[in-house]
């Protein structure tokens, strides 16, 4: 449970339309299903836990986030995971009372390979317990199970080809899962080479009127990104691609708000309407840099004479009917209403016995051995990690930025004793492109703030930001992310009592690139087209302790707010 609250400015009273991204921030590769009259959502979470992050809904339009499914090490080790490794793509199924979900554990990537180890889990309930991965193949990634009438099950992925001078995307792969047995079985069939847009991947397939719809996403992730729709009467195809084009893409179309539309999940109401929920992006100039990250939307679907699914205009619309009966009204998640003046807060008083579920940790999950909620009243207690380039463990509690204008601000408490020990507040993509606000000890033992960024690994230094903390145990931190730009500040005035929202802040000089928190700026290829680096994830705000000597620092956080804000 949370101790979060939304207050009366995330409220929206337009009516009957869905608002897109309807996920804001980081929540690429989304999954829908409905089960009964619910929707879930199940998108991409990388190197951060808990991974698989789950979204529920009853009408499309208002969406509650419900955590994570792999919350612990039994479910998924990220330890040693690199930027934008980890868990790729994850599809949530459900036949006979039991959720099923498949998705990717990549440990590496560079110079045409991927270790790409597919798992399995299932629950009869979203929240758990959920059994024990049961690991299926490594041959591809984007895997998704298919249950089909006669009651057989199919695992689907993308076939990766490592070999110089082959298609690294070689097609879609189908192979039997057996259910009973819980192992893949029987011969593993290409079913689907793809198209001349290539990149072929994250296939999924539905079954109607007689037809196997075989949705694939193309063309890479960026702004070439689509989605594919091809055909079977058998489900081993062959298979038939849509006439006319791809089922949705921005590409080509650099004005419209929404870019990289992409990677596709249809999804039908009990009243027989059609939805497909998918990614898309928005940058902060035409074609720019997306620091918000790959989001999560839903288009409306419909069928043509002829049994294939059509999108109105093949593009991502901004707003879209919502199903009968829905309302715009109610609350939305954090960022969803851009930067309207009423905005959207959260404040997080850590009453509850866990974080709630808009925090994310990086790396490892959020265990009593580093996050205590229950060492001192309504605060989190934070004991310091490993340096920004430490991939075992790390100390950072985070949540997503899902906004272009947002902020975050947290009381903290922390008795640094070296300059090995720092804590404070951070605007942060990965561990090669963050700025830092921090609490730290100068050599002749005063306490001082500054401000530490990292550009592509290259640690940058901001004259003009050092502020003596001297005699300061307790701090008001704030990072605001306003457009293009970080800017941080501080108070000093609530040093005895919790912080109220009229204490005076301080600002510090620096106005900080907030684009290099962006995949567009991490992503890099080799002279040969592969990647040197790439960037999958999304800006997220948070709180970071180091502790680099080890000697068990630790950092107490008391009331954090983020919300929504005005430009300027």
């Amino acid at each position: 449970m949370t101790s979060a609250r939304t207050e009366p400015g995330a409220v929206l009273r337009e009516q009957g339309l869905i608002r897109n991204p309807v996920l804001p921030g980081f929540h690429p590769d989304p999954c829908i299903l409905r089960v009964g009259s619910d929707y879930y959502i199940a998108t991409s979470t990388f190197e951060w836990y808990p991974g698989v992050r789950l979204h529920h809904s009853t009408d499309l339009v208002h969406w509650r986030p419900l955590g994570g499914i792999l919350t612990e090490r039994r479910l998924l080790d990220l330890g040693g995971a690199g930027d934008s490794a980890g868990v790729w793509a994850p599809d949530l199924s459900y036949r006979d009372g039991v959720f099923y979900l498949v998705f990717t554990d990549v440990s590496s990537f560079a110079g045409g390979y991927w270790d790409s180890q597919n798992y399995l889990t299932t629950a009869t309930d979203l929240a758990g317990p959920w059994s024990d991965p049961v690991a299926l193949h490594a041959r591809g990634f984007d895997p998704s199970m298919f249950h089909d009438e006669d009651g057989s099950s199919w695992l689907l992925s993308m076939a990766a080809d490592w070999r110089p001078g082959r298609n690294r995307f070689a097609g879609i792969q189908l192979q039997r899962y057996d259910r009973a047995a819980g192992r893949l079985v029987g011969e593993e069939r290409m079913i689907f080479e793809g198209t001349a847009a290539g990149l072929t991947e994250a296939p999924r397939v539905y079954r109607k009127d007689g037809w196997y719809y075989l949705v694939t996403a193309e063309g890479g992730t960026s702004w070439t990104h689509q989605v594919t729709v091809a055909r079977s009467r058998a489900l081993t195809g062959p298979y038939e691609v849509a006439p006319g084009g791809p089922l949705l893409t921005s590409a080509g179309r650099p004005d419209l708000e929404l870019q990289k539309a992409g990677h596709g999940s249809l999804v039908c109401t009990p009243d027989g309407q059609w939805f497909m929920a998918h990614l898309v992006a928005r940058p902060y100039s035409p074609l720019g840099r997306c620091v918000l990250g790959r989001e999560t939307a839903i288009q409306s679907v419909t069928w043509d004479e002829a049994g294939w699914p059509r999108i109105d205009g093949g593009i991502p619309a901004e707003t879209v009917p919502a199903p009968a009966g829905a309302t715009t009204s109610g609350h939305r998640p954090a960022g969803t209403a851009g930067d309207r003046p009423e905005g959207y807060v959260a404040r997080d008083d850590f009453d509850g016995p866990a974080l709630g579920p808009d925090w994310s940790t990086l790396r490892r999950p959020a265990t009593p051995d580093w996050v205590r909620l229950d060492a001192r009243p309504s605060h989190l207690r934070v004991y310091g990690g490993q340096s920004p380039v430490g991939r075992q463990r790390p100390s950072i509690v985070a949540r997503r930025v899902t906004a272009k204008h947002c902020v975050l601000d947290a009381t903290m408490e922390f008795r640094p004793r070296t300059f090995r020990q720092l804590a404070g507040i951070t605007a942060y993509y990965n561990s090669g492109n963050w700025h830092y606000l921090y609490l730290s000890v100068d050599d002749d033992g005063r306490r001082v703030l500054d401000v530490l960024s990292c550009d592509t690994g290259r640690l940058v230094e901001h004259p003009g930001c050092r502020v003596d903390a001297t005699g300061v145990d307790r701090v008001r931190l704030r990072v605001h992310l306003d457009g293009p730009l970080v800017r941080f500040g501080y108070s000093f005035r609530s040093t005895s009592e919790r912080a109220e929202p009229g204490d005076e802040w301080q600002g510090l000089p620096a106005a900080l690139d907030a684009t290099i928190l962006s995949d567009e700026y991490t992503s890099r290829s080799t002279g040969e087209g592969e990647p040197e680096a790439w960037g999958f994830t999304g800006a997220f705000v948070g709180l970071w302790v180091q502790d680099l000597g080890a000697d068990g620092a630790y950092a107490d956080f008391d009331v954090a707010t983020y919300r929504t804000v005005e430009p300027g």
